[in-house]
């Protein structure tokens, strides 16, 4: 992999086992917007950029060398090798193997954890749509303004001085306590995100839980995609829906060091299956075809 430098941009070669919309818009974030040409725009650490793949070249523009290697390389996480993760979890179940197949361009993001946290704070009981414009909102009005129109996440200082009242216009609802209380214990220490990192796993997870609002999903969200805990696997409403129906009597232990790589597979696969099944999905595995068609009949994906 090598990156070159020009007037405004960065192009990045050799970079594989990336599918941006795959991973862009797959729920792990929801800063980013696609444009019409398959690019996407987004803010991450305070930048703004725009991001395109054409084969295995990613050009980034509004950024210089020194970025990619600061920030967005380890943010798109191009130095894990996916390719052989994969051909891991496919060992593990053979609907995880169709999955992994299905969706080869999924990669975990290395996100800014205290956004991170505040974006699955936000994203309890909520849609995509609705949890991008509360996240647009909290930007614009307690972000600073990197460039006209476009502002960073606010910071865990500058929430913490607000109340649950400032924040109703982000029209979040009850959610808005809980971010206060999480700018609050993040800012003034009382929850070490950096020491997440590190500790054991239900540490890692009991430290996160001391903030109100935030039980075992939401943690678990923070720590795979703002802390990189790739052993993380957050169960939601999908992914229940997953394990019952396609991965019956195994539990997220069962997926390995990677579970968490896993748990976008399957997650995704599941909310794409009548997608699947409409384009012709062929498989010569007939356990796979009756349980998909099996899934299909008893609702499983509504």
């Amino acid at each position: 992999m090598t990156c070159n430098e020009f007037d405004g941009y960065v192009c990045v070669d050799g970079v594989y086992d990336l599918d941006l919309r795959q991973t862009l818009d797959c729920g792990q974030s929801f800063r980013w917007s696609e444009n019409p040409d398959g690019s996407f725009d987004g803010i991450a650490f305070g930048k703004k950029v725009r991001v395109k793949l054409d084969g295995s070249s990613l050009y980034i523009e509004n950024a210089t060398k020194a970025d990619f290697e600061n920030i967005w390389k380890d943010y798109f996480d191009l130095e894990l090798d996916y390719g052989k993760i994969r051909e891991e979890i496919s060992k593990i179940h053979p609907m995880l193997k169709e999955a992994a197949k299905y969706a080869p361009g999924i990669r975990i993001l290395r996100q800014e954890p205290y956004e991170a946290l505040c974006t699955f704070i936000i994203s309890q009981n909520n849609n995509i749509k609705r949890i991008k414009g509360i996240v647009q909102r909290l930007c614009e009005n307690f972000g600073e303004e990197i460039s006209p129109g476009d502002f960073a996440f606010p910071t865990p200082q500058k929430m913490a001085e607000l109340s649950a009242d400032d924040l109703a216009p982000l029209r979040a609802g009850f959610r808005n306590r809980y971010l206060i209380d999480a700018a609050q214990k993040v800012y003034s220490g009382e929850v070490d995100l950096e020491s997440c990192r590190t500790l054991d796993y239900e540490q890692a997870r009991k430290e996160l839980m001391k903030i109100t609002g935030v039980g075992v999903k939401v943690a678990d969200c923070t720590l795979l995609f703002g802390l990189h805990r790739i052993e993380a696997f957050p169960v939601d409403v999908w992914m229940k829906k997953a394990m019952e129906k396609l991965f019956p009597g195994m539990t997220p232990s069962d997926f390995g060091d990677c579970a968490g790589i896993a748990q976008q597979h399957g997650n995704n696969f599941i909310k794409n299956i009548y997608q699947i099944l409409l384009q012709g999905f062929k498989t010569r595995n007939r356990h796979i075809k009756r349980t998909l068609l099996g899934c299909d009949r008893t609702g499983c994906m509504m």
